[in-house]
């Protein structure tokens, strides 16, 4: 009886759930059914594009793939799906860029490190996240070393690196060195000190006044002819400095709005308290500041993990641009669907992952009004 009465309530729940959420007016039911069957007609078309009827390292026929001739959906074209192949024969390519086969387990060894320097930046509630902090601030130093070389490594050039690990190095290193920057650029606008507002704002105002396209271009092609002769600044730098200060400039802006929501009441009762300006800044505003800031700062940080792909202007192959190189080459021509779809589902995968960290963060925090 107590089973019978529990499913009859979790039905009206469910009832009434369907008919507030999708069919609460003729309209949104007529929607709903027009996305139901979009849904059902685009769903297993793609899941056997993708799966079903593709090619991995072999073939229907059990031939192993060594170029596009081999693909069945080339041999058979509209009767199999997407063939694979391409991706698992350039995996380093798409994963290192032109770094060194012999030597690519340094980068494996920084991968699987990178997930232990955040997590205690990311949650508080980690084993050992005192020592794990300590572990955080070397581990730039321990990433540098072993990625780039020095004693006892072979050195390898940044010019060689490309793929995912180009988009993660920097995707990652621009908005953890943004972060910090853009919290100094947007208390120094609201600064009543007339020089360094202005060196704020001029700055701000003409960062976000061009696109990183523009910011790209210019230290790949003017930058050089400020330097003096024989000083050559890395291109790796230079697409790294750029996104910094692009990301650092959008990044300002939302925290300064998320200042400007607080009170001046919190402010002035830190004054009487006795706290410094530093003090009441640091300990009381900027906190409450950067928690309604989150969206917009998470928005941003998504936006220069995009972004990357950008960074082909300075001569850097990222994971899009190690695409583009594939589809170049005559053994893999006409499988840009493959290519572009790889990329497009890793490019998701870090960006919904922090999207969801961002709800994460606003839940914990109680940033949503509505909580």
């Amino acid at each position: 009886m107590l089973i019978r009465l529990l499913n009859t309530s979790n039905l009206i729940v469910t009832k009434n759930w369907l008919h507030k959420n999708l069919f609460s007016s003729w309209g949104s039911a007529l929607i709903t059914i027009f996305c139901l069957y979009i849904v059902l007609k685009i769903i297993p078309a793609g899941l056997d594009w993708l799966f079903f009827s593709a090619d991995f390292a072999y073939n229907f026929q059990g031939d192993k793939i060594i170029d596009r001739t081999f693909c069945s959906r080339v041999m058979f074209p509209g009767e199999y799906g997407a063939c694979w192949a391409i991706v698992i024969v350039r995996w380093n390519q798409f994963m290192y860029g032109f770094y060194p086969v012999a030597e690519v387990w340094r980068v494996n060894i920084v991968f699987a490190l990178t997930p232990l320097a955040l997590l205690p930046l990311f949650f508080d509630k980690v084993l050992f996240r005192k020592q794990l902090i300590y572990f955080t601030f070397i581990f730039p130093f321990i990433a540098y070393y072993l990625l780039y070389g020095g004693p006892g490594l072979t050195e390898i050039s940044t010019s060689k690196w490309g793929g995912l690990l180009v988009t993660l190095f920097l995707g990652l290193t621009g908005i953890i060195v943004a972060f910090p920057f853009s919290i100094l650029l947007a208390l120094g606008r609201r600064s009543k000190m007339p020089v360094i507002k202005s060196i704020s704002v001029i700055f701000i105002e003409c960062i976000r006044g061009v696109p990183l396209i523009t910011i790209l271009f210019f230290g790949n092609i003017m930058l050089p002819l400020f330097l003096p002769d024989g000083f050559n600044v890395d291109n790796l730098l230079r697409g790294l400095v750029a996104m910094t200060f692009f990301a650092a400039a959008y990044m300002a802006e939302a925290i300064r709005g998320g200042l400007q929501a607080i009170p001046n009441g919190q402010l002035e009762a830190a004054r009487a308290l006795g706290l410094s300006y530093w003090q009441s800044t640091i300990q009381i505003v900027l906190p409450q500041a950067l928690r309604i800031s989150i969206p917009a700062i998470v928005n941003s940080a998504i936006g220069v993990i995009k972004d990357t792909s950008l960074v082909l202007i300075v001569g850097l192959f990222d994971l899009l641009g190690i695409g583009r190189a594939a589809l170049a080459d005559m053994n893999w021509m006409k499988l840009s669907h493959e290519v572009y779809a790889f990329v497009a589902i890793i490019f998701f995968i870090l960006c919904f992952s922090m999207s969801r960290y961002s709800l994460y963060l606003e839940k914990k925090l109680k940033t949503d009004n509505s909580i």
